[in-house]
């Protein structure tokens, strides 16, 4: 191996034969982490400004690596910057730049540090940005379901259990409980923010250094709320990255029973809502149809995340202490998590509020199936029958309906009588729909009253964040 050879891998000083071409493109990063730039470029500052700090480097060399990585930040965002698959990762290519740029004096920026405390700086720095982005977007989402819920809090619909007519709700009230799980979600990613904000920048290799360096200046200046407290698990922890994609495939299986009944409300067959047309597209061949393409691409995009979850729990499952290579497999799983959950909640985002209630087919489909059997078995109680006794007179009041075609509160009272002698006029008070979530006025209930007064305990929430 000739010099020139060595020279291009910065640690190739041990080795006989240049890589092979193959193995150089088998193993190389750059490709995909080269969006760790911005994040390694910081990284690097902070680390030339503690260096300098700490007497390692001079001012007048660190104010020329600072300036060289600016210059460099600047190529790469106006896309004049050459990345080299030979130079393997994003660290190494802005390194070499940087050293062919400002001389031997870009050579000493790795002091007192390794690639491995390097990435895993990078990543935790990339994805806490990302991670502050995504929850804007759950926040948005969010808003819009408070104002789509304040819209329709008295708008009468069919509650569901096994998809089956079970009790009227109000479209309020269903999507509050959407608004609830995403809460959940929002704070399972401060939670995770929490965890991965702490720097591992002077954990170099797997040991530390014999450098003085300054860890707690470097984590300040990245604002870390402070280091890792040990050194093999700073290189070779991913627990963050596993727990952000834990809560990725959370956040999208809510989105995805959201989808699945978005997708069953704009059937001809329910048509409890309408989606505005830029969310849809037709079909090549039906000129009637209009597919929800959204919620559904965003049903199918929850197996993806969930995928990546599974990747990068097996990654680390047989790991030994510290870095091992294994770890460059950890990026395009977590970097597509981000992409897929980015974009399935700015659709959201943007669909949630423009949706339109179709409150006449709502109402009318919560008066088939006997939604109010259950308010006439608590009517009952109420008048002194065991609930097991009012229980079987109420099966035996919708076995004649559905004989007879007839719902609940079409009933005569001579008919309901027919089943209970206790029943009296006042009953069709709760057999109405309206009567019916009305009554279920208390913290988490149906009514009109407690969705207004959730909704504004959501708005105070979501105002502090």
């Amino acid at each position: 191996m000739s010099q020139d050879d060595n020279s291009v891998k910065p640690w190739g000083g041990r080795f006989s034969e240049p890589t092979d071409a193959f193995v150089e493109r088998f193993t190389a990063s750059v490709d995909f982490d080269q969006r760790l730039y911005h994040h390694d470029i910081n990284g690097s500052i902070a680390h030339a400004t503690m260096l300098a700090s700490v007497g390692v480097l001079t001012d007048a060399e660190k104010n020329d690596i600072i300036t060289g990585l600016e210059t460099i930040r600047v190529d790469i965002e106006q896309g004049r910057f050459e990345w080299s698959v030979a130079l393997e990762d994003v660290h190494m290519n802005i390194e070499a730049e940087l050293t062919k740029r400002i001389g031997i004096t870009g050579k000493k920026l790795h002091t007192g540090r390794s690639r491995n405390d390097q990435v895993a700086t990078d990543i935790r720095l990339y994805l806490r940005d990302e991670i502050d982005v995504i929850a804007k977007e759950l926040t948005r989402l969010q808003e819009g379901l408070l104002f789509i819920a304040e819209r329709e809090a008295s708008t009468i619909m069919p509650g569901f259990t096994h998809l089956q007519t079970a009790q009227p709700v109000t479209f309020g009230h269903h999507l509050l409980a959407w608004y609830e799980m995403l809460s959940r979600d929002y704070s399972r990613l401060m939670d995770c923010r929490t965890r991965l904000n702490q720097s591992p920048l002077g954990a170099a290799a797997l040991a530390g250094t014999t450098y003085p360096i300054n860890r707690e200046q470097t984590a300040a200046l990245l604002g870390f709320t402070q280091p890792t407290r040990n050194s093999l698990d700073s290189v070779s922890d991913r627990d963050f990255a596993i727990e952000f994609t834990a809560f990725a495939a959370l956040v999208m299986t809510h989105l995805s029973r959201a989808s699945e009944e978005l997708v069953l409300w704009a059937s001809a067959q329910f048509n409890f809502i309408d989606l505005p047309d830029r969310f849809c597209t037709g079909s090549s061949i039906m000129p009637q149809k209009k597919n929800p393409d959204v919620p559904e691409l965003v049903r199918g995009k929850t197996g993806r995340v969930t995928g990546h979850l599974i990747s990068l729990l097996t990654l680390m499952k047989s790991q030994p202490l510290a870095y091992n290579k294994d770890n460059q497999e950890d990026k395009e799983p977590l970097f597509d998590t981000i992409d897929t959950i980015k974009d399935c909640l700015r659709a959201f985002g943007d669909m949630i509020p423009a949706l339109q209630a179709n409150k006449e087919p709502m109402y009318e489909s919560a008066k088939r199936g006997f939604s109010t059997a259950t308010d006439l078995a608590d009517y009952l109680v109420r008048r002194g029958i065991p609930f097991r006794d009012s229980h079987e007179i109420v099966g035996k009041s919708v076995a004649y309906g559905i004989a007879e075609n007839k719902d609940l509160s079409d009933m005569t009272l001579t008919e309901l009588q027919a089943f209970s002698s206790t029943i009296e006029q006042d009953v069709f008070e709760v057999l109405t729909l309206e009567g019916s979530v009305a009554a279920r006025n208390h913290i988490g209930g149906t009514a009109p009253e407690q969705v207004l007064k959730a909704i504004s305990t959501a708005k105070k929430e979501l105002s502090e964040r």
